[in-house]
């Protein structure tokens, strides 16, 4: 009889530990899976910050060529005003000649 109740118990302490290993195995996959996830996430976040970076040595090199357009623009503008200026002074020596 003390036999047949030790082996019950040494059955029920098998299922437990068989459970528990099956916990931990399962715990295992499912921090393994999401290791690669989150390292996943890791390289696309990295992949962002770098296409970030490139955007913003492209912003950097708009504004510049902006900046060169409006100072070739602005010395164009000096340039026209002094042409009409000079116009204006011909028209004005050709209509006195008149």
């Amino acid at each position: 009889m003390v036999s047949a109740g030790v082996e019950v118990k040494i059955s029920r302490l098998e299922s437990i530990v068989e459970q528990i290993g099956e916990a931990v195995i399962s715990t295992t996959e499912t921090i393994e899976r999401l290791a690669e996830r989150l390292e996943n996430l890791s390289l696309q976040v990295e992949a962002q910050g770098k296409q970030v970076q490139q955007q913003g040595y492209q912003i950097f090199a708009l504004c510049d060529a902006v900046q060169s357009l409006a100072e070739s623009q602005d010395d164009s503008l000096k340039k026209l005003t002094q042409l009409t200026q000079s116009l204006d002074r011909l028209t004005s020596l050709i209509q006195g000649q008149v």
